[in-house]
């Protein structure tokens, strides 16, 4: 009866670890997933903030060119 009392308590243990586990990787998974989600919104970001740059920069007179004034 003791052995069948120990193997009882110990399952049932297992049991209480699995459930935290299982709510420990629940919580992980949607803080990563939340993270994916920033990081997909930077990188767009950067992206558009990129082609920005580079419309900027072609849109801009050179330095060195003399003003059609002189």
């Amino acid at each position: 009866m003791a052995d069948q009392q120990s193997l009882t308590d110990r399952i049932e243990a297992l049991e209480i670890r699995l459930t935290y586990q299982d709510e420990a990787i629940e919580t992980l998974n949607q803080t990563v997933t939340a993270q994916w989600k920033q990081i997909d919104a930077l990188t767009r970001q950067i992206a558009a903030l990129s082609e920005r740059l580079e419309q900027a920069e072609t849109n801009v007179a050179p330095i060195n060119e003399r003003p059609p004034h002189y």
